[in-house]
């Protein structure tokens, strides 16, 4: 069985990590996350490295939580704490991280995109927070976010849950650069090259101190991880994976929004 996870040393000071399950659209399963966490953190501890560049196996980039682990209460839990390491770890690493974007970034894989420093997408890619849509809150990604985005644009993200285009993430600052499919590695090397030009401990103090200005609040992540439990175990999250995995509409314990008070009568 090949590993869920691949790396290669692309460059001495460049190193690039795959998600290696296409067959699953590269979905967040805890063993996918739990290589990543550990691939990452053996990157950490190498001098050389200074910049990591992430992306996925096949067409896609990543389509967010394994919704089969997702949907069973026994290690839900488990799995949206490694939804958090995986981010946190991302976003505190001294490493610069690049994510490389194809296909789609979807829920949790858009939470990837936004936890890493920097992100190039095709222009074919598609970007989205689909959680309320499956009884879930894109509790997570907001606090990668946030800071990025006007209040009218969270709601146009997390409210209205539908995807949006590569020239509409970048004009939103989700994506450095939108570049054709072919160029994405070339363009993330580049981007690597130039940050290697910097001075190791002043790109790494650096990068710290941009975390200071711009971060989260620990105590606003810790309530966001809450969140993000409470709904997994919900019934509406129940009702909204095993519609996803039917292929059918959910049906939420109220009137759909399109029926009035007289709907029926």
């Amino acid at each position: 069985m090949e590993p869920l996870i691949q790396c290669r040393r692309e460059t001495r000071s460049t190193a690039i990590i795959t998600l290696n399950r296409p067959q699953k659209r590269n979905a967040l399963s805890i063993e996918l996350m739990q290589q990543f966490h550990q691939q990452f953190v053996k990157l950490e501890t190498d001098a050389d490295c200074r910049v990591v560049i992430i992306g996925g196996a096949g067409p896609v980039f990543c389509a967010g939580l394994d919704l089969i682990e997702a949907a069973d209460p026994a290690i839900a839990p488990q799995s949206a704490r490694w939804v958090e390491t995986t981010f946190t770890s991302l976003m505190n690493s001294p490493l610069v991280t690049v994510a490389v974007v194809q296909g789609a970034a979807m829920a949790g894989g858009a939470g990837l995109l936004a936890a890493c420093d920097f992100a190039v997408a095709g222009e074919e890619v598609t970007i989205g927070f689909p959680e309320t849509r499956r009884g879930l809150v894109p509790a997570l990604a907001a606090t990668l976010i946030a800071r990025r985005l006007r209040d009218s644009e969270m709601r146009e993200l997390f409210l209205l849950a539908e995807p949006i285009d590569a020239r509409r993430a970048k004009a939103l600052g989700l994506v450095h650069r939108v570049v054709k499919s072919a160029d994405l590695l070339q363009e993330s090397l580049g981007i690597a090259e130039t940050v290697c030009r910097g001075g190791p401990e002043a790109v790494r103090q650096t990068k710290q101190m941009i975390r200071a200005l711009t971060g989260c609040p620990s105590d606003l992540q810790d309530d966001a991880l809450a969140i993000h439990k409470k709904m997994r175990q919900s019934d509406e999250a129940a009702e909204g994976l095993a519609s996803f995995a039917q292929h059918r509409d959910p049906r939420w314990n109220q009137q759909d929004s399109g029926a009035g008070p007289d709907a029926g009568a």
